[in-house]
C-alpha cells in the first residue's frame, strides 16, 4: 500500500477554521509547547541532563521526562522549580 503525501499543517488549519472547540484547544496548546520548549533549550544551554535538573528541583528524573515529553503537566510550583533551577524568570509579556 503507498504512502498518501498529507499536508498537515494544511489539514490543522482547515479544522481550525471550521471547529471553534478545535481552535481553541489547538491555540491553548501552542503556549504550552513554545513554554516547554524554551524549558529544554535553556536545560540544554546550560548543560544540565534531566537528572540534573531533577536534583536540582527536588523532584525525580522520570517526573522531568514526562513533563519535557508533554506526558504531564507541571504544577505552578513545579514550574517555578523548574525557573529557578535554571536561574530565569517568569514573565507575562503582551502579545
Amino acid at each position: 500500500m503507498p504512502f498518501v503525501k498529507v499536508n498537515i499543517k494544511e489539514i490543522i488549519e482547515e479544522k481550525r477554521n471550521s471547529d471553534l472547540k478545535f481552535r481553541e484547544a489547538w491555540d491553548n496548546s501552542r503556549t504550552e509547547y513554545r513554554l516547554l520548549g524554551e524549558l529544554i533549550k535553556l536545560r540544554k544551554e546550560q548543560g544540565l541532563t534531566q537528572k540534573k535538573l531533577a536534583e536540582k528541583t527536588g523532584k525525580k528524573q522520570q517526573v522531568i521526562s514526562q513533563i519535557e515529553k508533554h506526558e504531564k503537566s507541571p504544577t505552578l510550583k513545579t514550574l517555578c522549580r523548574l525557573a529557578d533551577a535554571l536561574n530565569v524568570d517568569i514573565r507575562f509579556v503582551p502579545r
